[in-house]
C-alpha cells in the first residue's frame, strides 16, 4: 500500500507504445502494457495458492479481476504490490520489473490500491488522511489535489475536520480512494470497493469509477457486480482456484452468461 514520505516521488514515465483499439472503443490507440503478469506462483507456507497466472493491463484502461472468494484475487493483488513473494513468475510495471522490489519501493513507482477494508487512519482527520499520502508520481497535467478530491466526493469536503473514527463506512470508502488518488498513481487497484456499502452509497462508487474512467486513471478493479463491471471495464480475467480460466472484453462477457454462473456464482 502507499505510503507517506517526505521527499516527493519523481513520476514514473509510461513506455512509448504501438496503436490499436480498445475492446470498448473508448479509444483509438491500446498503448503496451503498463502492468503486465505472466506465469505467477505464489504459496503461503506449503500451500500454493496461484498456479501461473498472468495478465495485462495497458494504459488508460479499467480491467477486472473475477471470481468467487477465495480462489486467489487478493493473493494476486498481494503479489503485484510486493506483500506477498512470488515464487515464480514475474511482474512489470511502467517498464520495469518490479517482482523483487519492496511494496514500498512498487508505491513510489505509482501503483496505488484501495484495500480491502478501507484501512484509513482512524486517529488523523479527513484532510489529513489525503495531505499525508500526496505526491507526484504520474507526469498527468492535472494531478489530484485536495480540491479535485472533495469535487469528487463533497461529502469528504463536509466532513473534512472529522477523525476517520467518526466516518460511516462509506465515507471511510470514499477517504480510501482519495488518499490513493492523491498519490496521482500510474494504475489504481480497488480491492472490493463496494463490499458492505448501502446502495446510495454504493451508487456513489460506481459513479466515481465511471468519472476515473472518463479522465483515462488505469485501474484494476475486484468487484462482483457482473454487469457494473462489464459496462465500466474494457476488458476481464477470471480466476478459479489460482489459474486463468477466461480473458476477455466486455462485449464477449455480456454475451455469455454462463461464465458468470460457473466461475463467479451470480
Amino acid at each position: 500500500m502507499s505510503t507517506p514520505h517526505s521527499m516527493p516521488a519523481q513520476a514514473a514515465t509510461v513506455p512509448a507504445t504501438p496503436a490499436t483499439t480498445t475492446p470498448s472503443g473508448r479509444a483509438s490507440h491500446r498503448p503496451a502494457a503498463l502492468l503486465e503478469v505472466q506465469d505467477l506462483e505464489t504459496a503461503y507456507g506449503t500451500s500454493q495458492v496461484l498456479f501461473g497466472l498472468g495478465f495485462s493491463i495497458a494504459a488508460g484502461e479499467v480491467a477486472t479481476l473475477l471470481g468467487r472468494n477465495g480462489m486467489g484475487k487478493t493473493t494476486t493483488v498481494r503479489s503485484v504490490l510486493g506483500l506477498t513473494r512470488a515464487r515464480a513468475g514475474w511482474v512489470r510495471f511502467v517498464g520495469e520489473r518490479i517482482d523483487h522490489l519492496s511494496p514500498d519501493r512498487i508505491a513510489r513507482m505509482g501503483l496505488a490500491v484501495v484495500p480491502e477494508g478501507r484501512q484509513i487512519f482512524p486517529n488523523l482527520s479527513v484532510r489529513e488522511n489525503l495531505v499525508a499520502f500526496a505526491a507526484r508520481r504520474n507526469a498527468s497535467p492535472d494531478p489530484w489535489t485536495l480540491e479535485r478530491v472533495f469535487n469528487l466526493f463533497p461529502r469528504l469536503a463536509e466532513r473534512q475536520h472529522h477523525m476517520g473514527n467518526q466516518l460511516s463506512g462509506g465515507e471511510q470508502q470514499m477517504l480510501a480512494i482519495g488518499r490513493a488518488l492523491m498519490t496521482n498513481p500510474h494504475l489504481l487497484i480497488l480491492d472490493e470497493a463496494t463490499e458492505g456499502l448501502a446502495p446510495l452509497i454504493r451508487e456513489d462508487i460506481w459513479r466515481c469509477l465511471h468519472t476515473l474512467r472518463q479522465q483515462g486513471q488505469t485501474t484494476l478493479v475486484i468487484d462482483k457486480y457482473v454487469q457494473r463491471l462489464i459496462a465500466l471495464a474494457d476488458h476481464h480475467t477470471i480466476i478459479e482456484r489460482g489459474r486463468v480460466v477466461w480473458q476477455g472484453d466486455s462485449p464477449t462477457l455480456a454475451a455469455d452468461p454462463g461464465l458468470w454462473h460457473r466461475y463467479i456464482g451470480v
